[in-house]
Parts: C-alpha cells; sequence; structure tokens
C-alpha cells in the first residue's frame, strides 16, 4: 500500500472517525466479523450510509500488516454533496445543469483525467455510485491536477433512483453508447443534462441505458474498437460547451 494513500485501521479508531464526521470512499471488513464493538461499528455505518465491503482476511493484510482488527476504512480527500442541491444551485444561478454520471468508472486515473475536463468546462457535478466507482485517492488527485479540490461529486447509493430523479427536476439524460443511431454532435445539449459514461470494459449498465432519453455515439473510423473512457467525456463534454457558448 503506498504511503500517501489514506487509510483507517482497527474497529475503535473508524468508529471514533465516523463519530467525527469524516467521510469515507470505502470500508472493508473482514468476513464473519463479529463482536460487540463490531456490531457497535455496523450500526454506525448504516445509520451513516457509509457503504461497506466484506472481504477476506487476505486483502486486508495486503493493505496493511499491522492490528487492522478486521476493518480498513479509506477516508476520504473530498467533501461529498448531496446532488439535488448541486442541481438546485445550478438553476438558482440561471444555469443549465450540466453533470456527469460515471457508470462503474474504477480506475483513478481515468476518473481524475474525467474531474480534470469536467471542472476545466465548468460541469456543474459529477455522480458517482457508493460501490464500483473510483476511490479518489492521492493518484486521482493527482491526475486531476487539483480539479476533485473544485468540483462537487456526489456519491449515490442507486444510480438508477437518481437518475429517475434527475428526470423529475427536468434534466435530459444522455447515454454514450457505441451502438447508438445518433451521434453525439446531433442533439440539443443546451438544456439541462446529465451524461451517463460507462466503463471501458462493460459499457453503461443495461438498465441505466433504458432509462436514458438519448444514446448517442462517437464515431469510431479507425480499427480500435472505443476509446479511452476520459476521452470519450472529454469530447461529449466539450460539446456541451461548444452548444452553449455558440453566440
Amino acid at each position: 500500500m503506498r504511503k500517501n494513500d489514506n487509510f483507517i485501521f482497527g474497529i475503535r479508531p473508524v468508529i471514533e472517525s465516523i463519530r467525527a464526521g469524516k467521510e469515507f470512499d470505502k470500508v472493508f471488513i473482514q468476513n464473519g466479523l463479529k463482536s460487540d464493538q463490531a456490531s457497535e461499528l455496523f450500526t454506525l455505518l448504516k445509520d451513516n450510509q457509509i457503504h461497506f465491503q466484506y472481504v477476506p482476511l487476505e486483502k486486508l493484510n495486503r493493505i496493511t500488516r499491522k492490528n487492522h482488527q478486521g476493518v480498513v476504512a479509506f477516508t476520504s480527500l473530498v467533501s461529498y454533496q448531496p446532488i439535488d442541491e448541486v442541481v438546485q444551485m445550478a438553476f438558482e444561478r440561471g444555469e443549465a445543469p450540466l453533470l456527469i454520471i460515471l457508470d462503474r468508472v474504477t480506475d483513478v486515473r481515468n476518473f481524475g483525467a474525467i474531474a480534470r475536463t469536467a471542472e476545466c468546462a465548468g460541469v456543474h457535478g459529477i455522480i458517482v455510485p457508493a460501490q464500483n466507482s473510483a476511490q479518489i485517492n492521492a493518484d486521482a488527485m493527482k491526475t486531476s491536477a487539483g480539479a476533485l479540490n473544485f468540483i462537487s461529486i456526489s456519491k449515490v447509493g442507486d444510480l438508477s433512483k437518481t437518475i429517475d430523479n434527475l428526470k423529475k427536476s427536468g434534466l435530459q439524460i444522455v447515454a454514450t453508447y457505441e451502438k447508438a443511431s445518433e451521434t453525439y454532435t446531433n442533439i440539443d445539449l443546451t438544456i439541462p443534462t446529465a451524461i451517463i459514461i460507462g466503463s471501458e470494459e462493460d459499457g453503461i449498465a443495461p438498465a441505466l441505458l433504458k432509462k436514458a432519453d438519448r444514446e448517442v455515439k462517437i464515431p469510431i473510423i479507425g480499427r480500435t474498437a472505443s476509446l479511452n473512457a476520459s476521452v470519450a467525456a472529454a469530447i461529449i463534454i466539450y460539446e456541451a460547451i461548444r452548444h452553449r457558448t455558440k453566440q
């Protein structure tokens, strides 16, 4: 584990960190962990809606060889913002919200690069799922060139429900999909919009794809099957900015 990874280990230190109001990216708990303190920890995690994952002892030992007591928690380097507040603030400023939804984008450098582009372009916020998302660690922060300090990040438990709520708030949902019939230049991106970017390995989950109002593709002319996720995000983000700054 790199020295710059921001993690806390041990049941009591994690409990006290939660009570102190620290925000967490991930919490790993040893399979089968049971004790009075562990029960206290589980209650706090659930009450504070902090995602946790059961893992084998070997995984925890790879993170630290110190006495972790079956618990390792990665603290967040950013403060997460409720997505409804991000949308509301954009509307209050008289701006059409522009959001990026990342579905299973787990590579920290891709995530950092997307955050950098989004912040440079004035995107209002990035939405990530509590599970299957890149950890916001020192590598992500470095790749973002510090942009993660300035752009709103919202972590949600259910992307599907979040998309439903965004649609109720008047946002169109645009999915980037290589098999789409429309190209990304043919849709109106001046209106309130949330753009879904899927992972390079699996793309966008079918359940989320069904909720999209529009599906768009970025044409691939060469032999390579797809673009890097951060490059695809940059292309469509700046297409939206071109629409919004067009005189």
